[in-house]
């Protein structure tokens, strides 16, 4: 991917994930915005020349499709990291995101890489059954519940 490619997408990316924050963290927009950009740009300190991220589009043909954005594992740690899987609204449905997964897990083992983890939220269904279906298995889980105030 190149730095104008990541350029273009970043935008959306940072919106979706402040989004996700203030749906499933309770933290305000303009917090959440602020908490999305820090956190992706820290992950991207040189963008897409950042030596521990593979970034990769997914292509059909002369078309693109979505994006992927995985992370290597730190020297301490065997495992890679989605951080990213997106698929254009008007790609969706076709296998894209699945192709993608497995061309990405075709690279890691190519690199020696022996884990794949990624986080998904709850409420994300289709994703969780992708997974699934991809042999991803829960390996820890949170869970909230909200408090009705007193009174």
């Amino acid at each position: 991917m190149t730095e104008q490619e990541l350029a273009r997408l970043l935008g959306a990316l940072e919106q979706g994930y402040a989004e996700d924050l203030v749906a499933h963290r309770g933290l305000t927009p303009e917090a959440a915005l602020e908490r999305s950009v820090s956190q992706i740009r820290e992950s991207l300190p040189a963008g897409a020349a950042t030596e521990e991220a593979l970034l990769r589009l997914g292509r059909v043909g002369d078309t693109e499709v979505g994006w992927i954005w995985v992370m290597l594992p730190a020297a301490a740690s065997r495992q890679a990291w989605i951080h990213n899987i997106e698929v254009d609204p008007a790609h969706r449905g076709r296998g894209h995101a699945r192709r993608m997964i497995q061309l990405i897990e075709a690279e890691l083992a190519s690199l020696g890489v022996p884990e794949l983890g990624l986080n998904v939220f709850g409420t994300n269904t289709v994703a969780i059954g992708l997974y699934r279906s991809l042999g991803f298995e829960v390996v820890s889980q949170q869970m909230a519940k909200p408090i009705a105030p007193a009174g």
